[in-house]
């Protein structure tokens, strides 16, 4: 059974929450105890049907405002998919959060309430989603029982995101008219909306092909961990443990070490303790090889058909989330995959307007949320591709090494 990350997103009270909680809630997704909780605080709140919404609102202050202010993971699955759900914040000031959600999702559903239409929010959430090149795009017209399921307004809305789609060179993109609170067009086919002749919601994302999204062509392994056991039947013993993020590697297979260019071929691969004759994206996995050769965390193991960057010197783009600046100067961890080193920003090369996709240029520093164009210089070479290229190699994020939070994603150049 397979498994699909996806987000939500969307304005504030566009129905997020109420979304998911009505996923869960028709899936048969809710421990009894759970369900009981939210039943009990629901009347408290003195509402004459259960909040759905409270499923996912987890913080006090969340369910004390009706809103959500972190990004919330829920986990359910059917019969035929495994699914693990990220409710993210529709406020403009935790845009940060949205993307730390949206980062390794293989779709995005992006919530529109009927009455409003394409609002800003929409389109910054959808330029986030197609700077992250989000494979998958759904959009849920929410709230159609607010406009008595009006196809026009559904039409009208369709019009005017598909030109935001164009513009932003999103090419899956599929429209759904739902109602969150009521169930409409969810797990089953709405009788409130006979013109609508497509799937519904659940029907989707248990079928949407997500295998053609792995690529099984360009073999990236960062080394995680290097296997010594230190035993006497095990002495020669040494394996490099680490995730397949693309590409396949099987026994013979002739590679190089990276940074250091090194090459030697695959004597043996292994995945949960047994050796296979390949490995493939998005396995954990075991490789051992026919060389003895010093590789550590980070290293990066990569077939001879194709070759991924190796640099110091990095463009990048940076979705900024820390509250104070970035300024060219500031100094701090750069991590990608397992490598992890320390870099300095070079240089602001231009920031990006979020809502009209226009270059601002003479930036002398970025704020929280802005999304800008950078050059980093790393203290050592680092191994990665171009996120547009694999976007399983292209992603990094910037670490303040002092306080040791996460201040930026990347998608490097």
């Amino acid at each position: 059974m397979d498994l699909l990350r996806f987000i939500t997103a969307g304005s504030v009270d566009d129905g997020k929450s109420t979304l998911i909680g009505r996923l869960l809630y028709d899936t048969d997704s809710i421990k009894v105890d759970q369900l009981a909780t939210i039943q009990k605080q629901s009347k408290n709140k003195g509402e004459g049907e259960i909040d759905l919404a409270l499923f996912t609102d987890g913080l006090r202050a969340e369910r004390e405002q009706g809103i959500t202010i972190d990004v919330a993971y829920k986990y359910f699955n059917t019969e035929k998919r495994k699914f693990i759900i990220a409710d993210a914040p529709g406020h403009i000031q935790y845009t940060r959060n949205m993307v730390t959600g949206a980062s390794n999702s293989d779709l995005i559903i992006i919530l529109i309430d009927a009455r409003l239409g394409v609002i800003e929010q929409t389109r910054r959430h959808s330029i986030i989603a197609s700077l992250l090149q989000i494979p998958h795009v759904v959009v849920t017209i929410n709230k159609m029982d607010m406009v008595d399921f009006s196809e026009e307004v559904y039409n009208n809305i369709v019009i005017e995101y598909s030109k935001i789609a164009k513009q932003l060179n999103i090419k899956d993109v599929t429209f759904i008219p739902i109602s969150a609170l009521n169930g409409d067009n969810i797990v089953t086919p709405s009788e409130n909306t006979p013109w609508f002749k497509g799937e519904t919601l659940l029907h989707l994302l248990e079928n949407i092909n997500i295998s053609n999204d792995i690529n099984l062509t360009d073999s990236r392994f960062p080394v995680q961990y290097v296997i010594r056991p230190q035993s006497d039947d095990l002495h020669d013993y040494r394996g490099y443990a680490g995730k397949v993020v693309s590409g396949t590697y099987k026994r013979g297979d002739k590679v190089t070490v990276l940074p250091d260019g090194i090459d030697s071929v695959i004597e043996a691969v292994e995945v949960h303790g047994e050796e296979v004759e390949e490995a493939f994206a998005p396995q954990s996995a075991v490789i051992r090889l026919k060389d003895d050769i010093d590789i550590n965390r980070g290293d990066m193991i990569v077939t001879k058909n194709s070759i991924p960057k190796v640099s110091q010197d990095i463009e990048a783009t940076l979705c900024w989330m820390d509250s104070r600046p970035l300024v060219p100067g500031n100094k701090y961890l750069l991590q990608v995959q397992s490598k992890r080193v320390r870099c300095i920003v070079k240089e602001i090369n231009f920031k990006l307007d979020v809502n009209t996709l226009e270059r601002q240029d003479n930036i002398e520093q970025a704020g929280l949320n802005d999304v800008v164009h950078v050059t980093l210089k790393t203290a050592s070479p680092i191994v990665f591709d171009s996120y547009n290229a694999i976007r399983a190699n292209g992603g990094a994020i910037l670490i303040d090494e002092t306080a040791h939070t996460t201040v930026a994603g990347c998608m490097l150049q």
